[in-house]
């Protein structure tokens, strides 16, 4: 069974810095492309960061330069690292295998305010 649970937000302020968690089970994540999601209030999720089987990674423009996506395969964990943080970043963020339908975990609150 694929669970998925995320770790690791809390609340910063502007410029602080935060390292997400989210461990797999299920499954082993070296085979498969995992990426970060970010859902904020009124809007659709949507996608921050991507690591693929082979180690390349893909971060979106709006956070490229800032967050970091890394996995660790003992582990069966992949990671965020954000710094500078900014109060648009405030959101639910979630991790997710790509294109499987995996169901989505709890996720984990970042909320950037002064």
């Amino acid at each position: 069974q694929v669970q998925l649970v995320e770790s690791g937000g809390g609340s910063v302020q502007p410029g602080g810095s935060l390292r997400l968690s989210c461990v797999a089970s299920g499954f082993a994540l070296y085979f498969y492309a995992m990426r970060w999601y970010r859902q904020s209030p009124g809007k659709e999720r949507e996608s921050v960061a991507t690591i693929f089987s082979d180690g390349r990674t893909l971060v979106e423009d709006s956070v490229r330069g800032r967050f970091i996506i890394s996995r660790d395969t003992d582990e069966n964990t992949v990671y965020l690292e954000m710094d500078n943080l900014q109060t648009e970043d405030t959101a639910v963020y979630y991790c997710n295998r790509l294109n499987r339908g995996d169901p989505w975990g709890q996720g984990t609150q970042v909320t950037v305010s002064l």
